[in-house]
């Protein structure tokens, strides 16, 4: 019996040990491919080159409003391909009224090939905030999946006229231990991507869109963010999966994002 135990719990710590090595690769998914530009959606945009403070270049896209932009946008993205997967989500938010920089992280699309993690994440999306605060005095942070995370961490540290969070998540360590129930994952995972504890710190108002029939992440930590949020905020409940919630509910989807935005200008 007491090999029985001893072979178990060798082969839980390899399990373990395997999942921390490969952490990373669990967490993102970049595509270098770009499969097309704003072009390709009727939007006219500019090329943005960013150097970050740790010296990565970083490559997003600019897209002016139709006018003279009322609401400008920093997009971050989820884990998984690049910016030219977005093309549907800027031209809602193009046709919202606004302007729009998204930005792809380290080690997808055109930006330098380097192994994306937690806190370049975080470099990369004050590089793009800086960029565009030199162009216009009032930014919301958009963030969806894996960049509601990265979009709470930087609404914490600027100034910004508001913040989305489209699909968002409590933490990496919720995320995995409801993944590997029978691990020790706080102990074990070095990526915390932590909204959660962050949430209190908000000093901006709060929009949060998700969907009670995401099968990544469930209704539940959508609204423990917003519980731990101060006001204003608003939970706004769609339909559909993980990744397309905003087209199976698009009529509330965009009506949520026009009323938010319209209340920033």
């Amino acid at each position: 019996m007491l090999e029985l135990v001893l072979v178990l719990l060798f082969g839980l710590l390899a399990f373990a040990l395997m999942l921390r090595w490969r952490e990373p690769s669990m967490i993102y998914y970049p595509m270098r491919e770009m499969e097309g530009t704003p072009a390709q959606a009727g939007l006219k945009f500019e090329d943005v080159w960013l150097t970050t403070s740790d010296g990565v270049k970083i490559h997003g896209w600019y897209v002016p409003a139709a006018g003279t932009a009322a609401t400008t946008i920093l997009f971050l993205h989820g884990n998984a391909g690049n910016i030219s997967h977005r093309l549907e989500k800027l031209a809602i938010l193009h046709n919202l009224g606004a302007a729009t920089l998204i930005i792809d992280y380290r080690g997808y699309g055109l930006s330098d090939n380097r192994q994306p993690d937690e806190q370049g994440t975080y470099h990369d999306a004050q590089a793009a905030y800086d960029w565009l605060a030199k162009r216009h005095s009032q930014i919301i942070l958009y963030g969806e999946s894996l960049g509601t995370a990265v979009a709470v961490e930087l609404a914490t540290r600027v100034s910004c006229n508001g913040l989305i969070i489209e699909e968002p998540f409590t933490s990496i360590a919720d995320v995995g231990q409801k993944m590997f129930p029978f691990l020790p994952v706080r102990l074990i995972a070095k990526t915390k991507y932590d909204s959660l504890s962050k949430m209190p710190k908000l000093r901006a108002p709060l929009l949060i869109l998700h969907s009670r029939e995401d099968e990544m992440f469930p209704m539940s930590y959508a609204e423990r963010l917003l519980a731990a949020a101060p006001e204003p905020k608003r939970l706004v409940e769609l339909r559909g999966s993980h990744n397309d919630a905003f087209l199976v509910s698009a009529p509330v989807y965009r009506q949520a994002l026009a009323d938010f935005l319209a209340a920033r200008r």
